[in-house]
């Protein structure tokens, strides 16, 4: 019974606390304060754009001279008056991304001094809003992608190498509205807020440079052809005067959230970290570790106590199997609480999903690792084959939110109760 209250809790602390950080508000309480005159053309990009253009619209109604929505297959809502509503590809970009691309880029250009791009960024906005530049092919995008994502770099390693090669990335998106202004409102999904890393920063100075990209292709070892070494060489812009950025949303409040309706719910809380950042399956291994000295020893918190994490783990690809880095990370994690009762781990991506799956994480107890056995599924060996989903699916310990509308990185908690409360 306890576990099973346990769990409750879990899901009672993930739905509010997301819901704590969907965009709505966030967009709306931010634009009360700005004056952006009576010319307002609207680009929203990223998993949470349809909610976040949405919300735009209701409050300016018709000084929205005009807009485009791009966001993920399955991410919108239906249509919106006035703008165009396009869905694409996501993590790999594909034709109508770029199609998409084209429809902002044309709405932005030729615009004058007195007219102002309201841009509404959220995370997945690198895949969403894409234009190869010229020499590079949507195909070279999708293969240098696919590589990144395999290699096991981060985001900003992954987003230091996309924005070379697109029109939009790294601040040429800005350039390209001038001599509009940009007013962009960001909800951030990249760990400690980088602006220029969020979405490939399209509107936001560059800070990465052409000796960065040269180390990552030295530290994963990446083999990519002459084209794309051609413009990996070229420098993005490092200044821009028509822009004016906004953080409206992040991993950092998403955890606060969490600790909140905790400790209303009787845990002692602790945010341990909001810059979670390494393979998922060692995280786990962390996590679990955590866990045993919380009901061993009843510390570093008195029980009942919740830990709170949140971050982006990465995978580092090398199976065949259907998974993402949350349902990793609990998989793992399970192995090191197996027989520990009176513990929960849980790991999900706010915005509802978790790699190319339809799940957004899981959650694992001590009797997970057993259950496993008896379904005839070797932990070890899901994770070598990085099928992390069928594993969990087997067992009931998927989590499956849908799209939320909101994308702020991952949330990981463990729940616990002492020994004194489960004997």
């Amino acid at each position: 019974m306890i576990v099973k209250s346990l769990k409750e809790d879990a899901f009672r602390i993930i739905e509010d606390s997301i819901s704590s950080v969907l965009p709505e508000k966030a967009v709306l309480e931010e634009l009360k304060k700005l004056d952006l005159g009576d010319k307002i053309y609207l680009v929203a990009i990223g998993k949470a754009a349809w909610r976040m253009a949405r919300s735009a619209k209701d409050h300016l109604k018709g000084r929205i001279k005009g807009g485009v929505v791009i966001t993920k297959y399955g991410h919108s809502q239906g249509p919106i008056d006035g703008l165009e509503v396009c869905e694409a590809g996501h993590p790999i970009p594909d034709e109508n991304t770029i199609n998409a691309t084209k429809k902002a880029v044309n709405l932005v250009q030729n615009l004058s001094k007195d007219d102002t791009v309201l841009f509404l960024v959220s995370g997945g906005g690198s895949a969403l809003f894409e234009l190869p530049v010229e020499g590079v092919s949507l195909e070279d995008i999708k293969n240098v992608t696919d590589m990144l994502l395999r290699c096991g770099a981060n985001i900003v390693e992954i987003n230091a190498i996309r924005k070379r090669l697109s029109q939009v990335k790294g601040g040429k998106f800005a350039q390209l509205v001038l001599p509009a202004k940009v007013y962009s409102l960001v909800l951030s999904d990249v760990l400690g807020d980088r602006l220029d890393s969020i979405a490939s920063g399209p509107a936001y100075p560059d800070s990465t440079t052409v000796g960065d990209v040269e180390k990552i292709i030295k530290k994963y070892d990446l083999e990519f052809p002459d084209n794309i070494l051609k413009k990996l060489k070229e420098e993005t812009p490092k200044r821009l005067y028509n822009v004016e950025t906004r953080i409206i949303g992040s991993v950092s409040k998403v955890c606060e959230s969490a600790e909140k309706i905790a400790r209303k719910l009787g845990y002692d809380s602790l945010i341990l970290t909001t810059t979670l950042d390494c393979e998922a399956k060692e995280a786990g291994l962390f996590l679990a570790s955590i866990a045993r000295e919380e009901i061993d020893k009843n510390r570093p918190l008195k029980n009942p106590c919740a830990i709170i994490l949140g971050g982006e783990t990465i995978v580092r690809v090398k199976g065949k199997g259907k998974g993402g880095r949350n349902q990793e990370l609990v998989l793992s994690a399970a192995r090191g609480i197996r027989n520990y009762p009176g513990v929960v781990i849980v790991s999900v991506g706010t915005d509802g999903t978790d790699g190319p799956t339809d799940a957004a994480g899981g959650i694992v107890d001590g009797q997970t690792a057993i259950m496993l056995e008896e379904a005839g599924i070797d932990i070890d060996d899901a994770l070598d084959d990085n099928d992390s989903y069928h594993a969990l699916q087997a067992v009931g310990s998927l989590i499956k939110t849908g799209p939320t509308g909101t994308n702020v990185n991952d949330l990981i908690f463990i729940l616990c109760c002492g020994a004194e409360l489960h004997s």
